[in-house]
């Protein structure tokens, strides 16, 4: 079981928004493991911040729990660190209304991220997707934790967390722990198959391989994949070929051997023998993956029975954080 001794304390939310692909697996997620060494672990499954984008419910609990036997099949193990759904801890949302009350308009006004969504979703621009990383600060201090794994993408929010903290802090005394940004191994940028030069994304789906994938359709996505136009047609990387640099990269990443490796591996034998290659490569990585998660999600009592115990775990730490804040503002208690 997971103890809370001397480690110090990590909480990441994941959003159910879509299926996991090869990037996210090979870039920040086959690393999350070694992190439940060196931490005490919270991953939250977080369907509240998945509705500011409407959903449909029968989907959302479907994916769900789909996400929780892909994140358990990719080694984080709930023995090991604490895995539960968002909406099943109450004081994630009611430690966010009271953080809505200390949190400025013009601070959630410069977030990237609304303006980007905003432009996206223009027909449903809703309160929650404005004040959403006021959630997601609750969603991190209500844990105490010391760090937060953050990507580029990630950093204002972890800031504006820090913010807020700083500034409950500052009128109420140490209530909240400052938590700093963790900068995790990030492992491997993987690219778009069909369009090198943007990142693999499941709005690209012929261009994105995705865990649950059956090897079939692995291999026509990798024999499709875009390479180049030279005449050359050699396994090398370089600035002017992304597509082979790309496959190069994953080939690498799947294998564990160095990319001058792959290159010397490949060397004289062009794209047809290549192509496959990286393919097979990537349908035996992901096997075990898919194979196991299928197994789970064909044992529901077991899955459920994960989100219980996590629910239950977290709550209690969560409750305990959320107690001392209704005392410090002036709630009664019940």
């Amino acid at each position: 079981m997971m103890e809370n001794g001397n480690k110090k304390v990590m909480v990441s939310g994941i959003q159910p928004s879509g299926e996991l692909h090869l990037g996210n697996y090979l870039g920040p997620l086959r690393h999350w493991p070694e992190m439940i060494d060196e931490f005490d672990c919270y991953f939250f499954l977080a369907d509240l911040h998945t509705i500011t984008v409407r959903q449909n419910p029968a989907e959302l609990r479907k994916r769900t729990l789909a996400l929780l036997a892909q994140y358990i099949a990719c080694g984080l193990d709930p023995e090991k660190c604490v895995l539960f759904v968002q909406s099943h801890v109450p004081a994630h949302s009611q430690l966010g209304w009271v953080l809505d009350c200390y949190t400025m308009f013009g601070e959630l006004s410069r977030m990237t991220q609304f303006k980007d969504k905003s432009a996206k979703n223009a027909d449903n621009i809703n309160a929650g997707l404005f004040t959403y990383p006021v959630l997601m600060a609750a969603d991190i201090l209500l844990y105490q934790p010391d760090a937060v794994p953050v990507g580029e993408d990630q950093k204002q929010h972890v800031e504006i967390c820090r913010d807020i903290a700083n500034r409950f802090n500052g009128v109420y005394g140490d209530v909240f722990k400052v938590p700093e940004p963790y900068i995790a191994k990030v492992g491997a940028r993987i690219m778009s198959l069909s369009a090198p030069d943007s990142k693999m994304s499941k709005s690209q789906p012929e261009g994105c391989v995705f865990l649950m994938e059956k090897p079939e359709d692995i291999m026509r996505k990798f024999k499709r994949a875009v390479t180049d136009s030279d005449t050359e047609r050699c396994v090398r990387r370089a600035p002017e070929k992304p597509g082979v640099s790309n496959l190069i990269q994953i080939y690498a990443a799947a294998t564990g051997k160095s990319y001058e490796d792959v290159e010397a591996e490949f060397e004289g034998q062009g794209y047809g023998k290549f192509k496959p290659a990286v393919g097979e490569a990537v349908v035996e990585t992901l096997r075990p993956i898919r194979e196991e998660t299928e197994r789970l999600l064909a044992d529901k009592a077991y899955l459920e029975g994960v989100y219980r115990a996590g629910a239950e775990r977290a709550a209690y730490v969560a409750e305990k954080t959320l107690r001392k804040v209704y005392k410090k503002v002036g709630f009664l208690p019940r």
